[in-house]
């Protein structure tokens, strides 16, 4: 009884509550003597790291402007797990800003159009001489120019010729004797002069001495070289024309070493002419060359092409295409082109480290197989299935780079390549770059075949050549200097005192060699250039230049073949 009533006193219920919460407390919040104060989850916020979204190794401890770029920091998620110590990690809005898209591995079969650049030829095995059968003077020329189209059995020249006249005069000589083995030797005489049995007997009727014979066509053909004129003397087997029989012609295409592998004797090849852009003409390959020409390192290939209308005629350039795949290789890894960052000695890509919270990403090193123009066979490297960056790998790189991480340079942020032993100022450096600007400002002029552009570009290379301060070199690179400097200055005056395009990019091809030594020297400072050949220009001798981009425009021909041409060198700076 005595305790139901403890129990149900209000001020003793209050009591016991207070007892127990207290002690309750004592539990969970006591720390036992010798141990630290721990920190209890949820009783204190982390501190705040603010990064750039586009620079993640910024770390501040208070928000504001990202010190590269400017932009505004973001919070940084510190959740976030690197898998590797030498993984990029961005954030999810890096990784937008940045435009970072990637793709899963997948094998298939390596399948490659090759684009070919050439010029329509004349079928050399239907040229044909038209010599003189007979030894004599040139009384007259029917056909008196090039380009003139002959027929088989015409008429072409007319020949005044001592020594037929006499063997006429034997001929008939020989009929009054009535002896048959003379006039069998008269007859024959005239034979070898390719005369007819007609031609013989309209002489033996006549009874009159012919002084002048034609010399007829003996195959029909455009007149491609007229090698005599009226009044000349010749003798049996001169030539007198040259006939080319254009009914079939052939267009010679020139292939790179690196595009060997896809092209087979057999293969179709559709190409266009500048003439008429819109219709496609087509042929076989029936002939590949042998042996790599030296200086143009490409070879020859030949496509034999009916010409029927006449339409194709020698010298037009072609531009050609053929799709094939690789030989005797089945299915293969291939990765787009834009995935690859290439040093020149190796290769990478990165990969997207999977099971991440937030996008990380790891550069691998891989083996390439051959280029299939907007893509390559990889041969080592990689797996099927992996994901890899396709769009942004240059961003994720320049963060590598400023994270002193393995990146594609891999080399100390803020030095600029030169040549070993060559000490070069940053002044120096900068001043080379506005040369160097002027340089792309004049091949863009001959790429327009604007003759006035080119002037006024030229004028502006001269200006910034002769701002360029040599006392900033010292030593062997003042001395390369000079020599190189020298040497643009000899190719800029002739481009200056020249007003046809052909000899000012003849000047300009010397003064791209120069410029190409002097960014191999000396470097350049922020920007990447391609060294690119075509090997068609200057009656297929080939020439080089430098370019802003990886597109082919062509200094040497313009809009007659933009394209042709191949990025020989990546050089970044």
């Amino acid at each position: 009884m005595k305790f139901n009533k403890l129990i149900k006193n209000r001020y003793l219920q209050f009591t016991l509550v207070l007892i127990v919460g207290f002690f309750g407390g004592w539990l969970i919040f006591h720390n036992p003597p010798g141990q630290p104060q721990q920190e209890i989850a949820g009783t204190e916020t982390k501190k705040t790291i603010w990064t750039c979204s586009m620079h993640p190794q910024v770390r501040r401890d208070e928000p504001g402007p990202c010190p590269i770029c400017g932009m505004d920091l973001i919070p940084l998620n510190q959740d976030a797990v690197q898998i590797d110590p030498n993984s990029i990690a961005m954030t999810e809005d890096a990784a937008r800003i940045a435009e970072v898209q990637t793709m899963i591995v997948a094998s298939q079969v390596p399948v490659k159009e090759v684009r070919l650049y050439g010029k329509i030829q004349a079928d050399e095995r239907l040229l044909q001489t038209q010599s003189a059968h007979l030894a004599g003077r040139i009384e007259q020329l029917m056909v008196n120019f090039t380009g003139e189209e002959v027929r088989k059995g015409q008429a072409i020249a007319q020949i005044y010729s001592p020594s037929v006249v006499t063997a006429q005069q034997e001929l008939f000589e020989a009929l009054k004797m009535e002896d048959t083995a003379i006039i069998s030797a008269a007859r024959e005489k005239l034979r070898q002069w390719k005369f007819t049995d007609a031609q013989i007997a309209g002489i033996e009727q006549s009874g009159q001495v012919k002084t002048v014979f034609d010399v007829t066509a003996t195959v029909s053909g455009i007149v491609i070289a007229k090698k005599v004129n009226r009044g000349d003397y010749v003798q049996q087997g001169t030539a007198l024309y040259e006939i080319a029989d254009l009914s079939h012609v052939w267009a010679l295409f020139d292939a790179y070493e690196s595009d060997l592998p896809w092209i087979r004797s057999g293969d179709k090849v559709t190409f266009t002419l500048q003439s008429y852009p819109s219709k496609e003409f087509s042929g076989v390959i029936a002939f590949i060359d042998p042996v790599i020409n030296a200086q143009t390192r490409v070879a020859q290939l030949r496509v034999e092409v009916a010409n029927g209308g006449n339409l194709l005629k020698p010298e037009m350039f072609a531009t050609g295409h053929l799709t094939n795949r690789l030989a005797g290789t089945g299915n293969n890894l291939v990765i787009p082109q834009s995935a690859v960052l290439w040093t020149g000695t190796r290769s990478i890509v990165y990969i997207k480290v999977p099971n991440t919270a937030e996008p990380t990403f790891l550069l691998r090193e891989i083996t390439l197989g051959p280029d299939l123009g907007n893509s390559f066979v990889v041969h080592e490297g990689l797996s099927e299935g992996e994901e890899i960056v396709i769009n942004g790998t240059f961003n994720i790189d320049a963060s590598a780079q400023l994270m002193g991480k393995p990146s594609m340079m891999n080399q100390a942020v803020g030095k600029t390549p030169t040549m070993p032993g060559m000490d070069v100022s940053m002044d120096f450096i900068m001043q080379l770059n506005t040369v160097s600007d002027r340089y792309i400002g004049l091949k863009n002029a001959f790429v327009q075949t604007d003759v006035k552009k080119v002037m006024q570009a030229a004028r502006e290379f001269n200006q910034s050549l002769s701002k360029v301060d040599m006392k900033l070199l010292t030593g062997d690179a003042h001395l390369k200097w000079m020599d190189i400097a020298d040497n643009l200055g000899k190719q800029i005056n002739v481009v200056l005192k020249s007003e046809k395009i052909e000899e000012q990019r003849l000047a300009f091809s010397g003064l791209s060699d120069q410029f190409y030594k002097a960014v191999k020297t000396f470097g350049l400072m922020g920007k990447t250039v391609y060294y690119q050949f075509c090997p068609m220009a200057f009656d297929n001798k080939g020439a080089y230049w430098l370019s802003e981009t990886d597109q082919i425009s062509n200094p040497y021909f313009g809009q007659a073949m933009l394209t042709c041409g191949e990025t020989r060198e990546i050089i970044k700076n």
